[in-house]
């Protein structure tokens, strides 16, 4: 709950000085932009912070973005339906989550340097996919017979029109309706309870008699087809992906999020609407940037200290030190130290 109540604190600060660092800032275009960005993050949070809560990692997580982002557009330019590229999308997701869970739980690999390793996998089958950017309007130019299809998935998943103007932030509505099934299913299904044991003590968890690497492979599949699906949210979104750029970085932005929001990358911890409000911080910190004019190029070294940030806050509270109790721990002195701060 603490964790919680941090996040929103710090979104609260975090709006206060975006609507004073600028009168456009505050505007209903920005206010449901910064949201719709909030939305396409908190999908990718989802999955990454399940991963985290029992346990795991997943690094591949942006080029699983850019891959079935890629791989949506070109499906569609070869002339498959729009609706069928859809599937076929999410569908390498489920493949590519059952072979990182796969190589971790069968062949006990580090999910570390599997999902490292598909980081540069994925990437690189994106660039085999097609060497140039992939886009709606040159679908919509090589097959008339798809506008109507692609405006409908635009409208009903991202909230644009058919000329690409963002109306309404649906992808806030696909984040809350996403973290009210995660929740249910994290806190009040028998199979969430697995997931919090085997994050937290994965030898208890096999002695009592929960199929740990079933278990694992589940959540996998659930990461890599939630990343599938952003890739989808992203061309529908951006109208266009770049095979060697589209979705880069993206695993940082989800995994930050889910720390922020009170995943223990210790595993173990973590709540559906804690990942909801950790994945909103980023975005907005962007605007916030954006708006006050400094150097985009500083953005990694703030998602970088904000990451540092929740991983100390991590430690401290789970060594049960209130930040009372840590400030008053810092200005002890080495020798006061080796008495524990009750």
């Amino acid at each position: 709950m603490n964790r919680i109540v941090g996040v929103v604190i710090l979104l609260v600060v975090l709006y206060a000085a975006l609507f004073a660092s600028d009168p456009n800032a505050s505007s209903t275009g920005n206010l449901i932009d910064v949201a719709n960005r909030q939305g396409f993050y908190a999908v990718l949070t989802f999955g990454v912070g399940l991963l985290i809560v029992t346990g795991g990692i997943d690094l591949s997580l942006g080029s699983v973005v850019g891959l079935t982002a890629v791989l949506f557009g070109v499906l569609m330019q070869r002339g498959n339906h729009p609706y069928l590229a859809t599937a076929l999308a999410l569908g390498s997701g489920v493949a590519i989550g059952l072979i990182n869970g796969l190589l971790v739980t069968t062949l006990r690999l580090q999910p570390f340097l599997v999902t490292l390793c598909g980081l540069f996998v994925y990437r690189g089958v994106a660039r085999q996919l097609t060497s140039s950017p992939v886009g709606l309007q040159k679908v919509i130019n090589q097959h008339p017979d798809f506008v109507g299809p692609i405006g409908t998935l635009r409208n009903v998943f991202v909230g644009k029109d058919a000329d690409g103007a963002l109306s309404f932030p649906l992808l806030v509505v696909v984040a809350v309706v996403l973290a009210a099934v995660i929740g249910l299913f994290l806190h009040k299904s028998v199979y969430g309870r697995y997931w919090y044991a085997i994050g937290y003590n994965e030898s208890a968890a096999k002695f009592a008699g929960i199929n740990v690497n079933g278990q694992r492979l589940i959540v996998y599949i659930l990461c890599s087809t939630l990343a599938a699906f952003g890739g989808v949210l992203l061309l529908l979104d951006y109208g266009t992906a770049a095979p060697e750029s589209a979705g880069e970085s993206l695993e940082l932005y989800a995994i930050t999020g889910a720390v922020l929001g009170g995943c223990s990358l210790r595993g173990g911890e973590g709540t559906a609407i804690g990942i909801l409000l950790g994945a909103a911080v980023l975005p907005l910190l962007r605007n916030l940037v954006l708006f006050l004019g400094i150097r985009d190029a500083i953005v990694p070294s703030v998602i970088g200290l904000t990451l540092l940030s929740g991983v100390l806050a991590d430690e401290f509270f789970r060594r049960g030190y209130g930040p009372w109790s840590y400030l008053r721990l810092l200005l002890q002195s080495k020798d006061e130290r080796k008495t524990p701060v009750a």
